[in-house]
């Protein structure tokens, strides 16, 4: 295969958009945002929240924002946030809580699973003058760290209930939320009834350009804004942005059943070669995570294989690689890939 013909399924954030949106941004009706006076963004932020069962949206250039503000308008300094050891806000956002908000995460191992609500119950903090406040619980569906995996709703019921029950707030990282709601075959809003706020991403497999968008109740949207700001996030005429986020949704959620199937696929493929190992049943979504120490091959040397054949995966730690799918990956594109897979280890 021509190295000239790419396949990079290093992450659904490279995703191009699509003709639909480049016109769509090209000809946006815009304002200034700050001032709150940008029609696209306004219809964008209204049908983020109509889409969540929330009463507002705020549109932010990055889910890490959308997450670090969600956590600012939450909290105050000198709180706690519970999250799970492997979260994105905890493992991939840089000690944002501290850094800006003299916030304190405390991860907890094995959240998202059936120990979840107790290891929740002994993570929260009794009243003592010796402790910070538990303030917080931040939820991640999809988990990303975990492959892509679905936390299921009766399990999301059962952490905000137990959250609620210590009067915590709960956070919903839901980059891919599209993603876990098409697995679960559910509206969105289902999922995010589970949460007070909840962060979505346009970027990643809605294959929008730019942004996320942050819901909640209005009072808590309110806060939010301000914290977005604080961290930089004011835009201006944002909806040529916007512009491509509104078609994102209108066209390219009821497509990621696609980019699952072909994850499927990869992940029995990749299952079937020798020194290859991975649990099938943690392929949910669009991510596909394989251990190859057993192949012999060091993953650095592997992925320089692999990118030398036109195909592109990342590492995600000790001998695991990570191939992720999405609407630029056809098909036949996998079963390329898994060729050069094949070939790579022969």
């Amino acid at each position: 295969m021509s190295s000239e013909y790419r396949i990079d399924l290093r992450s659904d954030t490279v995703t191009k958009p699509t003709p639909q949106m480049r016109q769509a941004m090209a000809s946006a009706e815009v304002g200034d945002d700050v001032y709150g006076e940008d029609p696209t963004v306004n219809r964008l932020e209204e049908k983020a929240a109509e889409l969540m069962g929330k009463e507002a949206g705020l549109f932010v250039p990055s889910g890490s924002m959308g997450n670090q503000a969600a956590i600012l308008a939450h909290t105050q300094r000198g709180d706690e946030v519970i999250c799970d050891s492997e979260a994105h806000v905890f493992y991939y956002e840089l000690a944002t809580p501290a850094v800006a908000g003299g916030v304190q995460l405390f991860p907890v191992p094995n959240l998202h699973s059936e120990a979840g609500p107790a290891e929740l119950e002994k993570a929260v903090r009794p009243e003592s003058y010796l402790f910070p406040k538990s303030r917080l619980l931040c939820l991640e569906n999809t988990h990303n760290r975990g492959g892509g995996t679905v936390t299921s709703l009766e399990l999301m019921k059962t952490l905000y209930d137990k959250a609620k029950e210590h009067n915590l707030a709960v956070h919903l990282d839901g980059a891919r939320i599209f993603n876990a709601a098409t697995y679960l075959g559910v509206p969105a809003a289902e999922i995010a009834r589970y949460a007070d706020s909840v962060m979505f991403c346009l970027s990643k497999g809605l294959a929008a350009p730019v942004g996320s968008v942050l819901t909640g109740s209005k009072e808590f949207i309110t806060k939010a804004r301000k914290y977005r700001k604080l961290l930089g996030g004011g835009m201006r005429q944002a909806g040529i942005l916007a512009a491509a986020g509104l078609v994102a949704l209108d066209t390219m959620v009821e497509r990621l059943a696609e980019d699952h199937a072909n994850a499927r696929l990869l992940a029995e493929g990749l299952a079937e070669l020798p020194g290859v190992e991975l649990d099938l049943s943690k392929v949910q979504t669009n991510i596909v995570i394989c251990d190859i120490k057993k192949t012999g091959i060091e993953p650095g040397q592997f992925l320089a294989a692999l990118e030398e054949k036109g195909v592109l995966a990342t590492s995600f730690g000790a001998h695991l690689i990570r191939f992720t799918t999405h609407k630029d990956v056809s098909r036949n594109d996998i079963l390329r890939a898994l060729a050069v897979c094949r070939e790579v280890l022969a």
